[in-house]
């Protein structure tokens, strides 16, 4: 036992020193998977247990002012790591075909690596979605698949920034970094009040847009399987799974949610953004039969999302009868 426990600690050093990019051991949180595998934790954490047992004797806080410039603040970031993307390969330098990592210290290489560095960076900052959540005491929100979900996804970028900073996969972060632009912008005006709501009309066409993102996700990985390419196919393999499987995802609600099919309760897939309740923690109208999920803005902030990488949707079926709590 002492023997197979001291091959998996070498193997592990091995790995970590010589199959990782030496350009990126000396970047902040990149030098070991520990740091970022411990705030994953303690994240994981203080969503189920220790953020609801602080607010459980307090009101929900009314968060409406700071939603819209946390979501203004995402979008610009978003927006920011989209252009770096596209000037650091993306826009002309860079094969749809077939992209191998470029490993150099030349500036474009670097930029690239930079770039995926703060890609990594901000889903760290999604974490705020589950923070906010349990702000305003929507805690039927922070399910078990939202958190595991937001927990995962730092370390599993933190991998491809520790092993291959830049190449074909980046295509996925290229897209998702743009479907975040959209889909923060429009979390910003909804937030904003009803008097915008006649801006943001195009909510319908939003999840098919993020469903034709994990299409184009997909088919752009697998291609790799027909194509003799210079890049890990495990990173190729793991992401276009990713794509795949959000694509069900948003299908399943997008068929719910924008065809004439009955509803049917939602068996915890994804995870949800808002409800009816308002920020007194009570229903508006006592019941939640509508399968679909509205905000206490207005009527059109009912959109769940996903932050590609890996959030989602959810759907759910709940009654309060009297003065029990919704769960």
């Amino acid at each position: 036992m002492a023997h197979l426990v001291t091959s998996v600690i070498d193997q592990y050093y091995y790995i970590l020193n010589n199959k990782s990019d030496p350009r990126v051991n000396g970047w902040p949180m990149m030098s070991s998977p520990l740091p970022t595998l411990g705030i994953c934790l303690i994240y994981a954490y203080f969503s189920k247990v220790i953020g609801p047992k602080l607010m459980e004797n307090r009101k929900p806080l009314n968060l409406r002012n700071v939603l819209i410039v946390y979501n203004l603040i995402q979008t610009l970031f978003s927006a920011w790591i989209f252009y770096e993307y596209l000037m650091s390969g993306w826009l002309g330098s860079y094969s749809f075909r077939c992209q191998p990592v470029d490993y150099s210290n030349s500036p474009m290489a670097l930029r690239m690596a930079r770039t995926c560095w703060w890609y990594y960076i901000s889903k760290f900052t999604e974490f705020f979605d589950t923070l906010f959540f349990i702000l305003r005491k929507k805690n039927s929100h922070v399910s078990t698949l939202h958190v595991i979900h937001h927990g995962c996804m730092p370390f599993s970028v933190w991998m491809g920034m520790k092993f291959a900073p830049g190449g074909h996969s980046t295509f996925f972060a290229l897209l998702n970094t743009f479907v975040h632009i959209v889909m923060y912008f429009y979390y910003m005006v909804s937030a904003m009040g009803p008097q915008y709501q006649k801006y943001i009309w195009w909510k319908k066409y939003l999840t098919s847009f993020q469903m034709l993102q994990f299409v184009a996700i997909f088919a752009h990985q697998f291609q790799l399987l027909f194509t003799e390419c210079d890049y890990p196919k495990t990173f190729m393999i793991w992401i276009a799974i990713h794509g795949l499987m959000f694509l069900f995802l948003f299908s399943d609600f997008y068929k719910v949610n924008y065809t004439k099919q009955p509803k049917k309760e939602n068996q915890g897939a994804c995870m949800i953004v808002d409800d009816v309740s308002n920020d007194t923690g009570k229903p508006s109208n006592g019941s939640l039969k509508n399968n679909y999920i509205q905000s206490e803005y207005s009527d059109s902030y009912k959109a769940c999302y996903s932050n590609g990488s890996t959030k989602g949707f959810v759907t759910q079926s709940i009654e309060k009868l009297n003065d029990k709590k919704i769960e």
